[in-house]
């Protein structure tokens, strides 16, 4: 098939799990995008599944790491012994993670090194702090660029990257599918959700913090979406899990079943016409 699809995933922190089930949609139809663009959390994930990973292993590896709270303390326990506690949690420096030593330890061991080594062109979103504009990587060394994107401001420190300071992508660009205008379909994945709860309850400092920029990056997203569509837009039902919250994997993957049937059904339309034409 000629015509080349571009897939766009988006940032939400845990709500980006979803993102597995709509690749386990490509894997089963037999179907690959032609590039990636990533923002955050979509960032990571598209990596994973740029660099080859099948949908089904990116799920395993997900599961084993950040299925239980023991399972997500053990992971990274296990891949930090080496290395030192100071040198991953510092509460006087700019944030209280080192982003890169992070993703370092969070992300699969086999991802390649640099962009050159995944197999599907791939762009990672970051916001560049000062000029307050985005900033895209399509080269160069990935784990950088991958810490960048996902980059939360006081939680994980800002990435210094091509004489740039980055933070999170999706102070700019939550959910990246205008950077795929020349794909003949555009399939996106916007996971920043609809915030959800008591409406009386004042919510605790982090959830307010959390959900300011849950809000932020809805706001932008529906902005984009006044100037332009994607062919296929799709909102898995995540909007009411914390962003935080990866110990509920399961649920999210629950949750975005009518999602994953929605690509299924979409890709079959696409790659039906494609072969017609």
């Amino acid at each position: 098939m000629s015509a080349k699809i571009g897939l766009a995933l988006g940032g939400g922190g845990a709500r980006g799990l979803a993102h597995i089930a709509i690749l386990e949609a490509f894997d089963e139809a037999g179907v690959k995008p032609a590039t990636i663009a990533g923002t955050s959390i979509g960032a990571l994930i598209g990596a994973a599944y740029a660099s080859g990973m099948p949908a089904v292993e990116i799920r395993r590896y997900c599961a084993a790491a950040f299925g239980r709270r023991s399972a997500i303390i053990r992971h990274v326990y296990s891949r930090w012994r080496s290395r030192g506690v100071w040198d991953i949690w510092r509460p006087w420096a700019p944030a209280l993670f080192r982003s890169e030593r992070i993703f370092e330890l969070v992300l699969p061991p086999g991802l390649p090194k640099t962009f050159d080594g995944l197999k599907i062109p791939f762009m990672s979103v970051a916001t560049d702090f000062f000029t307050q504009s985005q900033y895209v990587s399509t080269a160069g060394t990935l784990l950088p660029a991958l810490a960048a994107s996902s980059a939360l401001p006081a939680l994980l420190t800002p990435v210094k990257l091509d004489g740039r300071i980055l933070i999170d992508g999706g102070y700019v660009n939550p959910l990246p599918f205008d950077l795929l205008s020349h794909a003949d379909f555009v399939m996106a994945v916007d996971v920043s959700g609809q915030i959800t709860g008591p409406e009386t309850e004042l919510p605790r400092p982090i959830e307010t913090l959390l959900g300011a920029q849950q809000i932020a990056l809805r706001s932008i997203i529906n902005a984009k979406l006044k100037l332009g569509v994607p062919d296929c837009l799709l909102r898995p039902d995540v909007g009411h899990f914390p962003s935080l919250d990866f110990a509920r994997m399961d649920e999210i993957l629950a949750a975005a079943t009518d999602a994953k049937k929605e690509a299924a059904v979409a890709l079959a339309k696409f790659t039906a016409s494609a072969k017609l034409s």
